[in-house]
């Protein structure tokens, strides 16, 4: 953490071999780490809302996942799965014993699986803007995943792996085929496996997002410890839409004490007599 009178380490941008992936992140700040997991066939920049914010408190990391951005591709499927194992070989390369995860659209899966699959590594898990089974999208969401070509997506995805990318730009289509599935059969994961997950999440999206609101209150129910925020006049890219509130609502969640509360119902129900008792 800074203090006043001390300058925010500069942000790192560097190559670390994770489990075979030459994986491209950029780290800045200080004290307890925090990685933020992108969305899909998006890198480092999307995030640039979050980034230096969360760096004034904790040491953020940036991963690009394989076939992302500044992280080449490599032979074989991209799945959920291969990104969670991907990003738990980050975090043992980089010596990280654990972290917090935040994760949005495709990078809040990727978050999901590393809690379920390694709960000891993750401290607090924040989930923005995804369903966790097509079921919980919404119907023009649905629609859109069936639909979705390279020529159907916002030009920046495309236009931003074209700048930095070390496949080139044409191997943009060959990554979109690889990760395309995915959105039409996320993870075969189901509400009810949210059980095993053990660390504090918040879930977190828009009134206008991809995933419908009763959903999000499904999988909210489904984890042992979380909470839940809806933003409104917010899509899917609520990060960039409106940085500051995002910022303030996973800041407030991640705090260690968070403002107490007033009047939850489960302490008011507590502390009725029962009628029929003695």
């Amino acid at each position: 953490m800074t203090t006043t009178g001390q300058t925010a380490p500069a942000r790192l941008r560097e190559y670390v071999d994770a489990g075979g992936v030459r994986t491209y992140y950029e780290v800045e700040g200080d004290g307890e780490a925090l990685i933020l997991l992108h969305g899909g066939l998006c890198t480092v920049e999307t995030f640039e809302g979050q980034t230096p914010v969360f760096a004034e408190k904790y040491r953020v990391y940036v991963p690009e996942r394989r076939g992302h951005g500044r992280t080449p591709d490599v032979e074989g499927p991209i799945t959920y799965e291969v990104m969670a194992q991907d990003t738990i070989a980050f975090m043992t390369a980089l010596g990280i014993d654990s972290a917090h995860l935040v994760g949005w659209s495709d990078g809040s899966l990727v978050g999901l699986l590393v809690a379920l699959r390694r709960p000891e590594l993750v401290r607090k898990l924040v989930l923005i803007g995804q369903y966790v089974s097509l079921e919980g999208a919404t119907p023009e969401g649905r629609e859109l995943m069936a639909r979705f070509t390279p020529e159907t997506l916002p030009p920046m995805l495309e236009h931003l792996y074209a700048a930095v990318s070390p496949d080139g730009p044409e191997h943009f289509r060959v990554v979109f085929d690889k990760m395309a599935p995915l959105w039409r059969n996320p993870t075969g994961i189901a509400v009810s496996d949210l059980a095993g997950v053990t660390a504090p999440t918040l879930v977190l999206l828009g009134d206008d997002d991809l995933l419908t609101i009763e959903h999000a209150a499904a999988v909210q129910r489904a984890l042992p410890d979380s909470q839940l925020a809806v933003v409104p006049g917010a899509s899917h890219a609520l990060p960039m839409e409106k940085p500051e509130l995002t910022n303030r609502l996973v800041l407030d969640f991640l705090a260690d004490e968070q403002v107490p509360k007033m009047m939850a119902i489960s302490d008011l129900l507590g502390n009725l007599t029962d009628p029929a008792g003695p």
